[in-house]
């Protein structure tokens, strides 16, 4: 292993140790081993070169070119854990792996959860990750593909959309903006033009009393309250240092 150590420093892996750790457990022989780690010294995310991502205690499937869940996003999962109640309608949007919904729907008795991404490999993936829980991915864009029985019957809406504003994608780091779809990561001019689609629509799909969750940024935290506080939503916002995660929640 020393060898694999030594290479990935030398590409400038932080955490080099454990990497190679992670590696040469996964690989199936010295063959497979040097391809691994051929692809993560190219540049490829870790999480790529694995097929997981280890979020929340779990060992979420990502396939090549799908969205990493961060583990900031841990909040996101467990806020929406908190709020979902057993057997409640639980919607994950702009969901990648469908790693919130899944943790979700792991932690929540009868949950019936429903996820939905504009992206035909994500939608791949998260069907692998959904399985476990029972749940159904939908195609298509934000809330279009979800069924129409849902409306009015929401208690959690769960969304990590987009919310990198456009001129700051290009100084993410390169496993992010090569290898991730522009699709996750574009928020728009402000970065928060999903998150007021989402806001705007929430409310249609949303029981009385239902929530609304949508993971965002503590600078632009402010911004994902107003386009829920337009909607007609009480927001809040819950901050966790710790995992630099900052997610906004509104009420119906």
């Amino acid at each position: 292993m020393p060898d694999v150590i030594a290479r990935l420093r030398a590409a400038g892996c932080v955490f080099a140790e454990d990497e190679a750790r992670l590696l040469v457990e996964a690989a199936a022989g010295p063959k497979e081993l040097t391809e691994m780690v051929d692809r993560r010294v190219a540049g490829l995310p870790l999480e790529h070169v694995l097929g997981w991502a280890e979020f929340a205690g779990r060992r979420i499937a990502v396939d090549g070119g799908v969205f990493v869940p961060r583990r900031r996003t841990e909040l996101l999962g467990r806020e929406a854990a908190a709020l979902a109640a057993p057997g409640a309608v639980v919607v994950e949007l702009c969901c990648g792996s469908a790693a919130v919904g899944v943790v979700v729907a792991t932690a929540v008795p009868g949950v019936e959860l429903h996820a939905a991404d504009v992206d035909p490999a994500a939608v791949r993936c998260a069907r692998r990750n959904v399985a476990a829980v029972g749940g159904q991915v939908h195609e298509g864009d934000l809330d279009a593909p979800l069924p129409a029985r849902l409306r009015g019957r929401v208690g959690v809406l769960v969304a990590n959309a987009p919310y990198v504003p456009t001129d700051a994608v290009g100084l993410m780091p390169p496993e992010a903006r090569l290898y991730e779809p522009l699709v996750a990561l574009d928020g728009g001019a402000d970065g928060l033009d999903v998150h007021r689609r989402i806001a705007a629509a929430a409310p249609g799909w949303l029981a009385p009393g239902g929530h609304l969750l949508i993971e965002t940024s503590e600078g632009q935290a402010p911004g994902t309250a107003a386009a829920m506080d337009a909607a007609g939503l009480t927001t809040r916002v819950v901050r966790d240092a710790d995992l630099d995660g900052t997610v906004v929640v509104g009420r119906r």
